[in-house]
């Protein structure tokens, strides 16, 4: 693999695939909670949080892009903030019942994963920008 591949520009790939993923694992893990005897409070706070930070990342995408836009720094911010607003609820779960934190977070984690991997697919999938 060249360096190149990391500094040429691509197009900002679309999040509608790689979100319909996730949630579908989210969905999916349901029948599995309850197969498995696992607490479904983790699957409904995995789930809660999951459309929460789906709904912010979708109001972040709507700021515009554009150099010296103060729209696009609080992008960048309003990303990293997502982490935070998601992890603070997981922690103070898990502090409260372990169980049912753990069971959140882990589900949470996989539907990000799935997520993540999507988008670099399609990110690194694409031709880059001449």
């Amino acid at each position: 693999m060249s360096a190149g591949v990391f500094t040429t520009p691509r197009p900002v790939p679309g999040r509608l695939v790689p979100a319909l993923a996730g949630s579908a694992l989210i969905g999916l893990a349901l029948p599995v909670f309850v197969v498995a005897g696992w607490p479904l409070g983790g699957w409904t706070l995995a789930a809660v949080l999951w459309v929460a930070g789906q709904l912010f990342a979708w109001m972040l995408t709507r700021l515009s892009l554009d150099a010296g836009n103060l729209a696009a720094g609080m992008r960048g911010i309003g990303t990293s903030f997502r982490a935070f607003a998601i992890g603070i609820p997981l922690v103070a779960v898990t502090v409260s019942d372990e169980r049912v934190g753990i069971a959140a977070a882990l589900l949470y984690a996989l539907a990000f994963s799935l997520e993540l991997a999507l988008s670099l697919v399609s990110y690194f999938g694409t031709e880059a920008k001449a």
